[in-house]
């Protein structure tokens, strides 16, 4: 199907954002495996007789079917994909987090199916338990090459030091450099398999820089609601 396409059925979605529009429907932005990200509009999902409305869950796999043209199509239909495990409460904060990535990096209607299938490998991952750093940096690393803005990590030395500048990319450096990344972080990283501490610190910092890049300035709230509850735990 392309942009112009007036019926898609069933295609495979999940709920990145959603908010309420007028007495009884809702604005939903979706992520959608083959039609890239996408705005919704779905009527009649409030309300005392709400329709689709126990379908309508973030972070659940969906099937999601829309008629129209343009930048924001009518929902005509939406079931579950099969049983979806609920994620644990801790985890919650790291699915926002991935969703608002998705939102904000990525353009509507490219369908680059390689966001999509990160997203929901992130997302089994979350509700099987597994610790969420590891599961964001990979979920950061993947997103960063669907769009083009991969990390060259290629050819580095595990007993080196690194340094990286979003222009010039990972570039040797001393070791006693304030903001130096060890050589095997980063293999580490190349590998997607992040098992020290080490590894996890010198992932978070590098990417966060990558992704900072790409955001040319705009905040992501989950960050600010992240820090004021460490904040708020640690009082």
């Amino acid at each position: 199907m392309t942009r112009q396409s007036r019926r898609v059925q069933l295609a495979p979605a999940y709920i990145l954002h959603h908010r309420p529009y007028r007495e009884t429907s809702r604005i939903l932005e979706v992520l959608t495996r083959e039609h890239g990200r996408l705005t919704l509009f779905a009527r009649a999902v409030r309300g005392p007789k709400p329709k689709l409305a126990a379908a309508l869950q973030p972070f659940s796999p969906l099937l999601v079917s829309w008629s129209g043209r343009g930048e924001a199509a009518q929902l005509t239909a939406a079931e579950l994909a099969g049983e979806s495990n609920p994620l644990p409460p801790a985890a919650l904060m790291s699915a926002f987090y991935l969703s608002e990535l998705v939102l904000k990096l990525t353009v509507r209607h490219d369908g680059l199916l390689p966001i999509f299938d990160a997203y929901h490998g992130a997302l089994i991952a979350l509700k099987q338990g597994t610790a969420p750093a590891p599961v964001l940096r990979i979920f950061e690393k993947r997103l960063l090459e669907a769009l083009g803005f991969g990390l060259d990590l290629s050819g580095l030395d595990a007993r080196a030091h690194y340094q990286y500048r979003p222009l010039e990319g990972v570039r040797e450096t001393s070791a006693d450099h304030p903001d130096c990344l060890a050589g095997h972080s980063l293999l580490e990283l190349a590998s997607e398999k992040l098992e020290t501490t080490r590894a996890l610190d010198d992932s978070r910092r590098l990417l966060r820089l990558a992704i900072d890049h790409c955001l040319e300035g705009r905040p992501l709230a989950t960050r600010g609601v992240a820090r004021a509850l460490l904040k708020e735990a640690r009082a």
